[in-house]
């Protein structure tokens, strides 16, 4: 996430026309993307729990089919990035901004590939608590991005002025530097599970149900970026001052949400374990630990956005109307950051269950039937503009994360049952009454 607060800080120094078309391109290639990573992230459950049960051979063929599965989905994925210029004319972003958002977006589409391969080997070296490799290779690529965009956007040591190109290039190389550094970082630990092909690691069977546990997760995340995306689309039609202030008061939300999003993670392992081992009390433990301490650090967060907005917005741009509007959304944003911290947590609680399909049915009413409508109307029907639109994604949050509490209160009166890929070792995911639970 910090590659892109840097990218988007750099950029905003350019114009705010280079701000919002990075800001498009940001949003319309993660947007995109981010269906195959929540399938990728099926692996949550699928590694922890047998960690849990001390399955090996389930976890070497959960890394392999994983690495199988980053290829697959790289495909339909790059094709579809290819539409972003005809999509965005449709969808009637700003003219003179479009050229620059479709470069971007073509520039970054080589990095998808290594995108999915580094969340593979992540996922997979966090289940096993294995997170320095992670987090030193993530570092080195940010101070690699960071010099890259440098050199790249503003023509230095002996690059010539890029621009917003460079940003993409800059993005591009970095994303694939992470893959490289994370395997190499990684290898002690994740060489026993490459060294040598799992058994029947290619049976269709068991990856299409790897791919039914994990579609419902990357359909949540694809509605819930979706309803960003769409938020990010309906500020184009207020114009580039709503879009590039929209995307700074984005940003500086989006890099909080990491550490709600890492303790998310955290929370999918530990539960994973403990479903694994057949430990209910711990998974309630974890559970708890998980949400409060989400919800704690979001509530200090949204204290920063509402007292400090004027310094905070000023680190990303010097037009004194972007800076204006910024003021305005970052205490919003800061209401808001509570409830996106619960509803991450908790989301990362029911991966570690096995419980995919529930949460995707949530992010529909949430975002799709009550904050996307409160946001059209209070933006266009009552004229309050872009605050409107960010008013309606607290409503969305706000149901979203009350919803999911629920549906994790729900699943505790039911027993705990390991999900099963392979057939020899079980049902498979789905059969159970509770997806991943038994009564």
């Amino acid at each position: 996430m910090l590659m892109g607060v840097v990218d988007t800080i750099m950029v905003g120094h350019v114009s705010t026309t280079a701000l919002a078309a990075v800001a498009l391109g940001n949003f319309y290639t993660f947007g995109l993307s981010v269906f195959g990573l929540g399938v990728l992230l099926a692996l949550d459950p699928i590694v922890a729990q047998a960690i849990g049960a001390a399955d090996r051979l389930a976890v070497t063929r959960g890394l392999q089919r994983g690495l199988i599965l980053s290829v697959v989905l790289t495909v339909p994925t790059s094709l579809v990035l290819l539409t972003v210029d005809p999509v965005l004319t449709l969808v009637r972003q700003p003219a003179e901004v479009i050229p620059y958002a479709a470069g971007y977006v073509y520039r970054v589409l080589p990095a998808v590939w290594p995108f999915y391969a580094f969340v593979v080997l992540r996922q997979t070296l966090q289940a096993h608590r294995h997170t320095r490799p992670i987090v030193l290779s993530i570092l080195a690529t940010n101070l690699i991005n960071a010099v890259l965009n440098y050199a790249l956007i503003f023509g230095r040591l002996g690059f010539p002025t890029m621009g917003v190109l460079g940003s993409a290039w800059a993005t591009t190389i970095s994303r694939w530097l992470m893959a490289v550094s994370l395997l190499a970082l990684g290898w002690k630990h994740l060489t026993p599970y490459l060294r040598h092909l799992a058994p029947r690691v290619f049976d269709p069977k068991p990856i299409g149900r790897m791919l039914r546990l994990g579609t419902p997760i990357g359909v949540q995340m694809l509605l819930e970026w979706g309803a960003f995306g769409a938020i990010a689309l309906l500020m184009g039609w207020l114009g580039i001052i709503q879009v590039a202030a929209h995307q700074v008061a984005l940003n500086l939300a989006s890099l909080t949400f990491m550490v709600p999003v890492g303790i998310s993670s955290a929370a999918s392992v530990l539960v994973g374990h403990a479903v694994g081992r057949g430990d209910a009390e711990d998974v309630r433990r974890s559970s708890m630990a998980a949400i409060l301490l989400g919800a704690s650090f979001m509530s200090l967060a949204a204290v920063a956005f509402i007292s400090f907005p004027a310094f905070l917005a000023g680190l990303y741009s010097e037009s004194a109307e972007v800076l204006r509007l910024v003021v305005l959304l970052l205490p919003i944003a800061g209401v808001f950051q509570v409830f996106d911290g619960i509803q991450v947590v908790s989301l990362g609680v029911l991966r570690g269950l096995g419980d995919t399909r529930v949460p995707m049915i949530v992010s529909i009413l949430g975002f799709w039937c009550l904050g996307i409508p409160v946001s059209l109307w209070l933006a266009f029907g009552r004229d309050l503009g872009a605050i409107g639109l960010w008013w309606g994604l607290v409503v969305g949050l706000a149901a979203t994360a009350v919803f999911l509490i629920a549906r994790i209160k729900h699943l505790e009166q039911y027993e705990l049952a390991r999900i099963m890929i392979d057939e020899h070792l079980g049902p498979h995911p789905g059969s159970e009454p509770a997806a991943g639970l038994t009564e």
